[in-house]
């Protein structure tokens, strides 16, 4: 095997919080020294090698995504589409498999990372590659969802079945309300690639694969890890918390300057990642909710759906009446160099798996605001398990109000208020817990050996 280090091939799903997940775990592989290949959409590659700490031992593989009817020309990842489209760019990166198998001829890597690509197990033990299905998804909502208790080769799922997790998943807080069972039942069913569903696509991953790696630890989701490796009878391996290293960048100088005409702690920062649009009533709720605290605050948001820009989406007289302490920005920021700045003390997240990461060793106070899919159980995970982060309520049909939002934020960055104690402790205590070096050591190391074992085998 060439001494004691191997070659990993990544092939993420085209979505930058997996591309981006994948690169974390990818730079904590070559720190030990292990060569990895990442396969990558070939325009993608600028907007990525920044991410690359280990250039010597990390190569960026292009890869030409296939035309498809109804794929905008140029698009290559998520965040170049709505939603509503994704469907179509699954089915490009269902169309490289022949390119694929090329380059794992050509590059002969011991494993292969994936996610999305359910086909990627066979053609891997076709080549005598081991096949590792990397998932940047919490073992809870796998567990939640496709469980084999629910039947799902013999039935669909409904919003009924998804009101309560399956019969033996661990005592746990998380339930959906109705509005997101019904979201959840139906993205499920809805084609994903060309003639499978969502849920079959996931399935196949995951039942096909070699083992599965997920990047938690125990301490946090010790239970939803077993329970899954009992249920999917695979093994589960726990990468640790893999937090993305602190950045070797430096903030925008227009942001420095903003952020630092207010005190420590006082500014709300709000991100929904590279593919939330809000509907045009939400976003103004939303923005009226950060107008109504009073505090100053930065959302990075994408204009609402079926609206072109951020300005025309603002509430009338917004910009006048928050001027000086207010920006709502439309394109990308440096998420976690913001996070970390001083005068930074509220985070408004959309719980995307990425951001939540981030978020954690911020010292930022959470509020939960889960628009879809798994965000929703990553919600309850924060909010009901860990009681790091509140929970903005909504009505029965997953509507928030302007005073819901604001009545959280308050809370939590109040001091004095029970709930923003409660959370405050329990943020502190889990940040200096994952920030603690040995644990990382102690996962990776472990992680290092249960991949050299299965080399052996």
């Amino acid at each position: 095997m060439g001494g004691s280090t191997f070659h990993v091939a990544m092939y993420p799903w085209f979505a930058l919080g997996h591309l981006t997940s994948f690169l974390h775990i990818s730079n904590k592989l070559a720190e030990r020294g292990h060569r990895i290949s990442f396969l990558v959409p070939r325009n993608t590659v600028p907007k990525l090698s920044h991410f690359i700490l280990h250039p010597h031992l990390i190569s960026f593989i292009p890869i030409t995504v296939p035309h498809v009817d109804g794929l905008p020309f140029g698009s290559e990842t998520t965040a170049d589409l709505p939603f509503s489209l994704h469907s179509f760019l699954m089915t490009a990166m269902d169309l490289t498999e022949p390119v694929i198998e090329v380059s794992l001829k050509e590059l002969k890597p011991h494993m292969v990372f994936f996610d999305f690509t359910y086909w990627l197990p066979a053609l891997a033990c076709r080549l005598g590659i081991k096949a590792l299905h990397y998932c940047t998804i919490s073992p809870a909502t796998v567990g939640y969802l496709i469980s084999p208790e629910r039947n799902l080769h013999d039935k669909s799922l409904t919003e009924a079945d998804l009101m309560n997790p399956p019969p033996s998943f661990p005592p746990s807080a998380i339930r959906l309300q109705p509005h997101e069972a019904s979201q959840l039942a139906t993205t499920t069913l809805k084609n994903f690639g060309q003639g499978i569903s969502f849920m079959e696509r996931q399935l196949i991953s995951f039942t096909s694969c070699d083992a599965i790696i997920f990047k938690t630890c125990r301490e946090m989701e010790g239970p939803y890890c077993d329970y899954l490796e009992t249920q999917l009878r695979k093994q589960v391996i726990l990468a640790g918390p893999v937090w993305p290293d602190p950045p070797t960048s430096i903030l925008e100088e227009k942001w420095v300057t903003w952020l630092g005409g207010f005190k420590p702690r006082t500014v709300i920062f709000c991100a929904f990642g590279s593919e939330c649009s809000l509907k045009s009533n939400q976003f103004e709720e939303l923005l009226l909710g950060f107008e109504l605290t009073e505090m100053p605050f930065l959302a990075a948001l994408k204009p609402p759906t079926g609206v072109e820009t951020i300005e025309s989406a603002l509430p009338e007289g917004f910009h006048e009446r928050t001027k000086g302490r207010g920006v709502v920005h439309g394109d990308w920021v440096q998420q976690q160099l913001i996070l970390s700045h001083p005068s930074v003390g509220c985070f408004v997240t959309h719980c995307g798996s990425g951001s939540l990461t981030e978020a954690m060793i911020s010292e930022c106070q959470l509020v939960l605001l889960p628009h879809a899919g798994d965000q929703f159980i990553n919600a309850r995970i924060m909010s009901r398990d860990l009681k790091v982060g509140v929970e903005v309520e909504k009505s029965e049909d997953g509507l928030f109000t302007k005073e819901a939002l604001c009545k959280v934020v308050i809370a939590v960055m109040d001091n004095h208020s029970e709930i923003g104690q409660i959370v405050r402790t329990n943020h502190v205590k889990w940040r200096e817990f994952l920030l603690n070096k040995e644990l990382h050591n102690y996962y990776m190391n472990d992680l290092n050996n249960k991949l050299h074992n299965m080399l052996k085998s």
